[in-house]
């Protein structure tokens, strides 16, 4: 069993410029599943989110709104942004605005330490410019304009006009750690996963990079360059730094260095950034680079990426509302391949719905629940001669905590929650194999029944416990249902890694009336 271990886990920080669709939800609940786990198996976690704020998207986006860009943040902030974690059930330990006076103080110190140690040095720059990359385009990202815009160079990603930026910046001197950069590649293959985002960044740099401008002089919305105030920082060079700014760099020493390196959850179109410019800075500093940077796929609709742009963005209350925060964080981390793009549809979630979460593993947990209540008064079942079918369950319940550990290490959570789901279809075939209710019928085989359902309900409290990563509110009510609250403590401080281990749940032990935990949702509302 791994020994409890430093984890510090970050989500990209959000752009403000318009309201969160359901591919942030995506991030953002993938990574809280990972904080989860790790905090609840023991790890000294600190989970990180947050927004976005400067640039000259977010400017453009509030002068067009009529009010001042921070006015316009602290609005979508706390009416959008911070909402959204409450919808989606998100345990972050922190919350990181680059607005907030502790990032632009340490970025001040970032960016003053480059310069001194002469990284930094002033040019002139003529490039196409994305506002929506908030990016001078590399040319493998340039297209001709079509239809209205022919006869005019377009991003490939936004299929908008790009902008001719001529100006004096400074620039970070990053073509000086490309060979760095490549035998860090190659010492940790597993610095960027999954190994297609891997394979991409190796190939990005072996083209050769070419030096970062890291100011801007065209607008004023941004952190200032200490030591010339006529410039703003790059958005990106400032929003990087929010994973140390936001943990101590460069005023708690202490803090910084209980929490950094971190592990980085970020969508495949902003990998480059995070496994090419970021370490590049980190080394430049003098710092580690991170553990991780795991790249996830897009969400799909109608095989398109989530876009509010082009209509296909879905809030992930239109979801909720409906369904419930549990089944969102189940069907998104169960249904998608982590690190693939993946394809939602209103109606492969309702059935994933009723199959899985209300057949599969609720109706288990009333099932079980309510023969204990029949048959034993409402307690724990005391546990009689075990046979081979209940060493099955058993074995499984110890193997597949362990095989969920390993993926979850490896950032792959739909593996994870595969292994579980092993345990909930075992478990539901053994009481049909067992029939408890005809054991029931025969006083002789008093025993057999109480052994039977006491696997069932000890099932339960490991399903419980490896489950609540992932859908939290649904095993709390199961936790308390089974007893275990009073007989084992509180659900989130159950030692994770121990949940196979047998026995733990004492006969006895009064349990309670549960619940449906994933009621039927009628066919219009699921269907939309």
């Amino acid at each position: 069993m791994p020994e409890p271990k430093q984890f510090f886990l970050t989500t990209p920080i959000f752009y403000v410029n318009d309201a969160p669709h359901i591919g942030h939800a995506y991030t953002e609940v993938a990574s809280d599943v990972l904080a989860r786990w790790h905090r609840q198996a023991g790890d000294d976690t600190w989970f990180l989110t947050g927004t976005d704020e400067h640039g000259q998207k977010i400017l453009r986006t509030a002068t067009a709104n009529g009010v001042a860009p921070k006015e316009w943040a602290d609005r979508l902030v706390e009416t959008a942004w911070k909402p959204l974690l409450d919808t989606i059930d998100i345990s972050n330990d922190d919350f990181i605005r680059t607005t907030d006076a502790r990032h632009e103080e340490g970025v001040a110190k970032f960016l003053q330490k480059l310069y001194d140690d002469g990284h930094i040095y002033a040019g002139e720059f003529e490039a196409l410019y994305c506002v929506g990359c908030e990016e001078f385009k590399p040319k493998s990202e340039i297209l001709d304009g079509e239809g209205a815009f022919e006869g005019e160079k377009v991003c490939a990603i936004h299929s908008k006009p790009l902008e001719l930026l001529q100006e004096k910046n400074y620039f970070f001197k990053m073509s000086a750690f490309q060979d760095r950069l490549l035998a860090l590649y190659e010492e940790r293959p597993d610095f960027v996963q999954p190994a297609s985002a891997r394979n991409e960044v190796v190939a990005f740099v072996q083209q050769g990079l070419e030096d970062l401008s890291i100011s801007r002089t065209s607008f004023d919305w941004g952190v200032p360059i200490p030591w010339d105030s006529s410039h703003v920082t790059y958005v990106w060079f400032d929003a990087l730094l929010n994973y140390i700014t936001a943990t101590g760099y460069g005023s708690d020493e202490v803090e910084f260095q209980r929490r950094w390196p971190g592990n980085h959850i970020v969508g495949k179109d902003i990998l480059r950034f995070h496994a090419v410019i970021w370490p590049a800075m980190l080394m430049a500093a003098g710092l580690e680079v991170p553990e991780h940077v795991f790249a996830h796929g897009w969400l799909l609709v109608g095989g398109e990426k989530m876009s509010k742009s082009k209509l296909t963005g879905i809030a992930p209350n239109e979801i909720t509302d409906t369904f419930g925060s549990d089944a969102f964080r189940y069907y998104f981390m169960r249904a998608i391949a982590f690190g693939h793009d993946g394809s939602f549809s209103w109606e492969d979630l309702s059935a994933r719905y009723q199959a899985e979460l209300a057949n599969g593993f609720g109706n288990l947990a009333s099932r079980v629940l309510a023969m204990n209540a029949k048959y034993f008064d409402g307690v724990m079942p005391e546990r009689g001669a075990e046979q081979d079918a209940d060493r099955a369950i058993r074995e499984l319940a110890q193997s597949a905590a362990t095989a969920a550990d390993e993926r979850i290490e490896r950032f792959a959570i739909h593996e994870a929650i595969a292994e579980i789901w092993h345990l909930v279809d075992a478990l539901n075939g053994y009481i049909t194999e067992q029939e408890p209710w005809a054991l029931a019928k025969d006083p002789a085989a008093r025993e057999r029944l109480g052994t039977v359902l006491a696997t069932a309900t000890e099932g339960l409290r490991a399903l419980a416990e490896l489950l609540h990563p992932v859908i939290p509110i649904a095993t709390r009510k199961l936790w308390a249902a089974l007893g275990a609250e009073e007989a084992l403590g509180a659900l989130a401080e159950q030692p994770l890694r121990r949940a196979g281990e047998w026995g733990r749940l004492p006969a006895g032990a009064p349990q309670q009336t549960i619940d449906v935990l994933f009621p039927r949702i009628e066919n219009e509302a699921a269907a939309k």
